[in-house]
């Protein structure tokens, strides 16, 4: 290494012991700007590992990951990864500098890290991925992706970047079928061969317009959002073959979901019908890399938390689940994992408009919140930077009486005196960290924030 990246690493490093250690802050992103100030071109010379995954999408790229990460350990892998969520350059700077001990001379090294979509072109290149999965592409921070097509547009340029790699796409998704890469590619969706519907998306939903002549899609079945078996009524565009498919749903709880995955049965951990694409996802990454179904099945059913993604968290004998939101999409899918749990429950909502939320908070508006008067819910609180603009949301809702609470502190404290066991607290990204890190101040959340 020259000596400007040897320089950039030990500032790196010092850096992220005084946050960490001695500030006791969080550091997944500052230690590595301040290292691609010195050596801008760190992220090649950093590019040592036998194999790397790149992971992007909107939504579920962070539990995709973490899902891959815990099965290729299972299978004998050495992993690199951004388990953090910190998914720009400097974060995935910042992993691999810090995490450089991992490497194995006897052991299959491989980097598996999560990609912001707009920093996709740049990672790849530096990096040039053996694969790269693709998740889905919402509406999602117009002010920094703009429209769905110009996301798409931003992770296309990344993909360019290396013909070499296998996409692992998410068949379900029409979007993909635009401009499609010359890359390999493996399709992953749900083939539920009991449904022939013959519906449309949501009228308010993205993306459902044919790539062949911009006529509405229809579709065989919906799963949520605009994904599905989709075709076209003008002409044969259609959903391509897919490779790996969710053949059954056969339970959902907020806790856990079962299916099956080519008529093998499977059971994560974790609720939500949009988690069982994660885990597709994660099984056909590890299909194509040879790992047995029968390691995946071990490997889900391990009782392991993602940080950020419904952590349970004890406060006082109430058990606090963390949500993330970000999106109209994402959120609705939240929504109706909380139209899952049958038991009296607490809902909180906190809302921040910072660069990594997206500054733009008009998203709200097109979540459904009013479906949440289905659910079991007997308080509402809110919180966050913007907590007025959630709170006259969710008023304009149907949610009256509700508690206010912007000051993090107190909110913790709040939380406990709230009148049921279960509280689901939703939260956009930063929020979700400085809640975490007031947790952790609170001595709820062990291991630091």
């Amino acid at each position: 290494m020259k000596l400007r990246t040897h320089l950039a690493i030990f500032v790196a490093k010092t850096s992220y012991f005084i946050l960490k250690k001695i500030l006791h802050r969080s550091a997944t992103a500052f230690p590595g700007k301040i290292a691609l100030k010195i050596d801008p071109n760190l992220l090649q010379n950093l590019n040592e590992k036998n194999t790397t995954i790149l992971v992007t999408g909107t939504n579920g790229k962070t539990l995709t990951t973490a899902l891959c990460t815990k099965i290729m350990r299972t299978a004998g892998f050495k992993v690199v990864t951004n388990s953090s969520g910190s998914n720009m350059i400097q974060g995935i700077v910042n992993t691999l500098i810090m995490q450089q001990s991992n490497k194995s001379k006897n052991q299959k090294n491989v980097a598996i890290l999560e990609v912001d979509e707009a920093n996709m072109a740049q990672v790849s290149a530096a990096l040039k991925p053996e694969f790269i999965v693709l998740t889905n592409i919402f509406r999602d921070q117009m002010d920094r992706y703009g429209e769905i097509y110009t996301t798409y547009d931003k992770i296309l340029a990344g993909i360019k970047k290396v013909p070499q790699a296998t996409i692992i796409v998410n068949g379900d998704s029409p979007i993909f079928q635009r401009n499609k890469p010359q890359n390999r590619q493996i399709y992953y969706g749900f083939d539920l061969t009991n449904k022939d519907e013959n519906r449309q998306a949501p009228s308010n939903t993205d993306g459902v317009l044919s790539p062949t002549d911009h006529s509405i899609l229809h579709y065989r079945f919906l799963t949520y959002a605009n994904l599905g078996a989709y075709y076209s009524i003008t002409d044969n565009f259609k959903r391509p073959p897919l490779n790996y498919a969710v053949t059954k749903i056969n339970n959902l709880t907020p806790k856990e979901s079962e299916f099956e995955i080519d008529h093998k049965p499977f059971r994560i951990e974790i609720g939500g019908l949009y988690n069982i694409y994660n885990a597709l996802a994660a099984y056909a990454l590890a299909c194509e890399l040879g790992i047995k179904p029968e390691t995946v099945q071990r490997t889900f059913e391990q009782n392991q938390q993602i940080f950020g993604r419904q952590e349970a968290i004890n406060i006082k004998g109430k058990e606090l689940t963390i949500v993330l939101i970000k999106n109209p999409v994402g959120a609705n899918a939240i929504i109706d994992l909380m139209l899952t749990e049958k038991d009296p429950f607490s809902l909180g909502v906190l809302l921040n408009a910072n660069y990594a939320d997206g500054i733009d908070t008009s998203w709200i508006w097109d979540a459904d919140f009013e479906k949440l008067h289905q659910a079991p819910i007997k308080k509402v609180i809110v919180g966050g930077e913007r907590y007025r603009d959630i709170h006259v949301r969710l008023k304009m809702g149907g949610f009256l009486a509700q508690d206010i609470e912007p000051d993090l502190t107190k909110l913790v404290n709040h939380l406990s005196n709230l009148p049921t066991k279960k509280i689901y607290l939703a939260a956009t990204y930063t929020a979700m960290l400085q809640l975490r890190e007031q947790l952790a101040k609170s001595g709820y959340l062990k291991g630091g924030f």
